[in-house]
């Protein structure tokens, strides 16, 4: 297989890093970014803005495949059905400083950061964020578009639901589940304690 060609949706700092994590990944070109709030043509990380994410269908026969990089849940499933609704592939990125266990489940269009670590029979699902330094250990369950901030860390048989955000440096206890939608302060820790 050739090398991919992939649109990040998103030029902002999660955005940014994504396309690093693209670029040093292999196998992957990253042809630029679409984003609403950034000028068409301007340079970011010497990659160009291509245009604004309505211009999504443009990419077709250019890109194989997107990669929404947008930290708000409910904003990246919708560019994420949009992605699909064109006819593009969902691009996944793990970056070559993550720790992933062979037996993990990754769902497509999903970003593993620089010092994760993903454990023994972990299920990610679709659009889901593991950023840097987070955890997820062994039998934990990432349902789609959820996110993990910087540091948080979900111990062996937790469930964070749906489109939910554990923001930096939470923890979850183990057998802990966070409902679907739910967002957790920075440094929330959930869980019996001992």
């Amino acid at each position: 297989m050739g090398i991919q060609r992939v649109v990040v949706l998103g030029a902002g700092g999660h955005g940014q890093s994504v396309a690093e994590a693209l670029s040093l990944q292999g196998g992957v070109s990253v042809l630029g970014f679409l984003d609403d709030g950034v000028p068409v043509g301007s340079l970011v990380l010497g990659l160009p803005v291509l245009g604004r994410v309505s211009a999504l269908p443009d990419q077709v026969g250019h890109a194989d495949a997107a990669l929404v990089a947008i930290g708000n849940n409910a904003i990246r499933e919708k560019l994420t059905e949009q992605v699909l609704a064109v006819g593009l592939a969902l691009a996944t990125v793990v970056h070559p400083r993550a720790l992933v266990a062979p037996s993990t489940s990754v769902g497509l269009g999903s970003a593993i950061m620089a010092g994760a670590i993903v454990g023994t029979c972990a299920q990610l699902g679709q659009g889901s964020i593991v950023n840097c330094g987070a955890v997820v250990d062994h039998h934990a369950v990432v349902e789609d578009f959820g996110h993990l901030g910087v540091g948080a860390c979900m111990a062996g048989g937790t469930r964070l639901g749906r489109g939910a955000w554990m923001q930096a440096g939470c923890a979850l206890g183990y057998g802990t589940i966070v409902p679907a939608g739910s967002v957790l302060p920075p440094g929330t820790f959930l869980g019996a304690k001992p």
